[in-house]
């Protein structure tokens, strides 16, 4: 038995549990899981926005110690240290052989597929293949990412989602260069990861955008030179500040029609608007024919920051080992399992940037 955070239903609080993990298969992998960060897609599985099937053990930021695996398992060995991969690559379906292992087409497959189960015997399912809010989960070979013994795991937790979604957006998708103008509208973890991205990158100026005016001292802190508070003007602020034109790179990392508004009309002519947000699939934003035309900027949805994480994570944490990415900073707030329901909580209400669940 292990203890973990069960969703029972869909629009239901989290239930702190004991769960039966089975052996691990072929293939598979089981994980002492030390830390695991609580996710905005982690809330939307929650309260219905995206599809889950349930009961579910939720959480797919996580970071922990190989306890065994199963048969024909080369990647790890037990012992070793390992981020969490919830989207991970088959390495053969037609997108992964052109290179984008970001939309591999089995990449969520053991999402639906049972994991555990309750002590009577009920099947559960690993929130988006992975199941990190417990204190072990059961993976695929592929789905577990080895790093090395002397990154803190705690560190190494948001690499699994925030940091990889967010450089990623900065490093491959928008691929900013030095000098150009970047404006983040949405600051939770994943957007202080672009702006912490975009720093390295050398752009300026960095223009943070929120909602919440207590955003503005982390904001700075993880490189904004600029802090906007989003309201009708904003996109005139925005302008103001780059020029009189427009940002030339607008992420957008919160998922809602108003705030990829703000990142388009904060955006220059020829401008790059990044969506990288997960919205609702009720969620409907709207362009005229016009704008598009006339404005010609390029807009982008970013799934998973465009990355490999077998590949990306060591890259990442190069730039942790040599200080230019702060991980530590982007978390605000630490809990146990019985306190992602407030995690849950401080997210609805904007506060902090990344909260942490120690097991």
């Amino acid at each position: 038995m292990v203890r973990a955070a069960v969703l029972r239903a869909q629009g239901e609080p989290l239930v702190v549990a004991d769960i039966e993990l089975p052996e691990p298969g072929p293939g598979q992998v089981r994980v002492r899981v030390v830390a695991a960060g609580v996710c905005h897609s982690d809330l939307s599985l929650a309260n219905g926005t995206l599809r889950q099937p349930v009961p579910a053990v939720l959480g797919h930021e996580g970071a922990g110690v190989v306890v065994s695996v199963g048969p024909g398992v080369t990647r790890v060995v037990p012992g070793d240290h390992v981020v969490l991969n919830w989207a991970p690559p088959c390495r053969e379906c037609w997108f992964c052989l052109e290179g984008e292992p970001y939309l591999c087409e089995r990449a969520a497959d053991a999402a639906g597929v049972p994991h555990a189960q309750l002590p009577d015997g009920t099947p559960l399912y690993p929130g988006l293949g992975t199941g990190a809010f417990a204190e072990e989960t059961i993976v695929a070979e592929r789905a577990a990412v080895k790093i090395p013994a002397d990154v803190p795991l705690e560190q190494a937790a948001v690499l699994g989602c925030a940091v990889l979604t967010g450089a990623g957006a900065v490093f491959n998708t928008a691929q900013v260069k030095a000098g150009q103008s970047v404006v983040v509208v949405g600051l939770g973890g994943v957007g202080l990861s672009v702006l912490q991205a975009a720093r390295i990158a050398g752009a300026g100026p960095i223009v943070a955008v929120d909602v919440h005016p207590e955003k503005e001292a982390l904001a700075r802190a993880h490189g904004a030179t600029d802090f906007v508070l989003s309201d009708d003007a904003t996109a005139k602020t925005v302008r103001k500040l780059t020029g009189g034109r427009g940002a030339d790179v607008a992420f957008e990392c919160a998922g809602v029609p108003a705030s990829i508004r703000t990142a388009w009309a904060s955006s220059r002519r020829g401008g790059h608007v990044v969506v990288v947000g997960v919205g609702s699939a009720k969620a409907i934003v709207e362009f005229s024919a016009l704008e598009l035309y006339f404005f010609g900027r390029t807009l982008t949805g970013c799934l998973f920051g465009s990355t490999d994480p077998d590949v990306d994570i060591p890259r990442l944490l190069d730039l942790v080992a040599s200080g230019q990415l702060d991980v530590a900073g982007l978390v605000t707030a630490e809990v146990g399992l019985d306190g992602i329901e407030t995690a849950f909580d401080d997210m609805r209400a904007g506060r902090g940037g990344r909260t942490l669940v120690r097991l």
